[in-house]
């Protein structure tokens, strides 16, 4: 009488949404041939996730794939092979299979209609269960024994047959993923972890910073590099910081890093053309202040005056409709990666195979912001990590399958 081979042990370390989703890939493809354990840190899963959805949980972007493809800068050509096996249409319907129905926003992104991210995961976590995926809180990863076998902090070990590593980036620690990882993977050539969508630190007069931080920038255009974006942004008592500062963010840091100061340029009317502000700026005063002229001629609020007489009194000699067109506002310094969005650099791509599997272990895999890549906000981010989420899942069936053939 034959009997059934015991189920292959596959280890998830790490349950964000891209570990998530290898688990849900290996589950339902492999069946009852692969018993499938997620270990997370933290005592619940998809805690970023959650944070996320604060404000609307932003899925992906609906805008042309072509596009869409060179939102992940330098990592483009390797994450194409990710994105084209489950692109911003697959993620959609597998939203919508969870009962969840989205919506395209005016700005293309796309949305869970119900606008949270806690039903999405409450409905996803009851898939998981049902596909037989058990989910183990609460264990730390730490490292590999000598066996090879997994260890865990509170001397709890695993033996798997193949482990997916998803343990995030290094932004907002406090939600588990602190890039701690990296002295785990000391044989692992890893791109240095930096910040990434994040604000930057500006040397602002007290003067300023206390009458004008916390204070929005609306209805503005950022320009560095020759890229522009139209946004807000948001003062702070550090800096400055919002989605408009995040769309250039990964220019703005680099040349902070390799010219140590980055000088950023803000159209404070950019819905205004250069003849109508010329006409309203040469407008005799008649002993008006500044700040009266600038809010009656030009409509700006406070704190885009307060940015003009700021940058006059650093000694500033440009014209006033140069400050209003292009106020140049010098940056020193990203913010630190615990109040980054997300993360830049992680673990290099050649240390990796087609199936983002490490050389150097085999039947050990990599997903998400572990990954050397990064991407704007707007969709983009929760969609790499679940395409590499899904890619690192059907590379751990492929391995199965050519190490324990049928």
């Amino acid at each position: 009488m034959s009997t059934n081979p015991s189920p292959q042990r596959i280890a998830i370390i790490g349950g964000g949404p891209a570990g998530l989703m290898a688990a849900e890939v290996i589950a339902r493809e492999g069946g009852d041939t692969v018993a499938v354990t997620v270990f997370e840190r933290m005592p619940s899963v998809g805690r970023k996730l959650l944070m996320a959805g604060r404000g609307g949980l932003n899925i992906t972007h609906s805008e042309a794939i072509e596009r869409f493809h060179t939102r992940y800068g330098a990592a483009e050509g390797w994450m194409r092979t990710a994105l084209e096996a489950f692109p911003p249409s697959a993620l959609v319907q597998w939203c919508e299979a969870l009962g969840q129905p989205t919506f395209v926003g005016s700005s293309g992104r796309v949305f869970p209609r119900a606008m949270k991210a806690s039903p999405l995961l409450r409905a996803w976590l009851t898939r998981l269960n049902d596909l037989g995926v058990t989910l183990k809180p609460r264990a730390e990863w730490a490292g590999w024994a000598a066996d090879g076998t997994l260890r865990f902090a509170d001397g709890g070990i695993y033996a798997a047959d193949a482990t997916v590593l998803a343990l995030g980036g290094a932004s907002w620690p406090r939600l588990g993923a602190d890039g701690t990882w990296a002295t785990l993977l000391s044989d692992i050539a890893i791109t240095p972890l930096q910040p990434a969508n994040c604000g930057f630190h500006v040397d602002w007069s007290e003067h300023f910073r206390s009458r004008h931080a916390g204070s929005p920038l609306k209805r503005i255009a950022l320009s560095f590099a020759g890229q522009t974006i139209r946004g807000e942004a948001m003062i702070g008592a550090q800096g400055i910081e919002g989605g408009a500062i995040y769309a250039l963010s990964a220019r703005l840091r680099d040349a902070i890093a390799r010219d140590g100061a980055a000088e950023l340029l803000i159209d404070l009317r950019p819905d205004m053309d250069d003849a109508e502000l010329h006409e309203k700026l040469s407008q005799p005063r008649r002993g008006a202040s500044l700040a009266n002229f600038l809010r009656k001629q030009i409509n700006l609020p406070p704190v885009a005056i307060g940015l003009i007489q700021e940058a006059l009194h650093g000694g500033s000699t440009a014209s006033l409709e140069t400050l209003v067109r292009g106020l140049r506002l010098r940056l020193t310094a990203p913010f630190g990666l615990a109040r980054a969005i997300s993360t830049a650099g992680g673990i290099a791509l050649d240390e990796l195979d087609q199936h983002l599997m490490l050389r150097k272990r085999p039947g050990v895999f990599v997903a998400g912001e572990m990954l050397d890549w990064e991407a704007p906000t707007g969709g983009y981010l929760l969609q790499g990590c679940m395409a590499t989420g899904v890619a690192a899942g059907h590379g751990v069936l492929r391995w199965l399958r050519q190490a324990h053939p049928a």
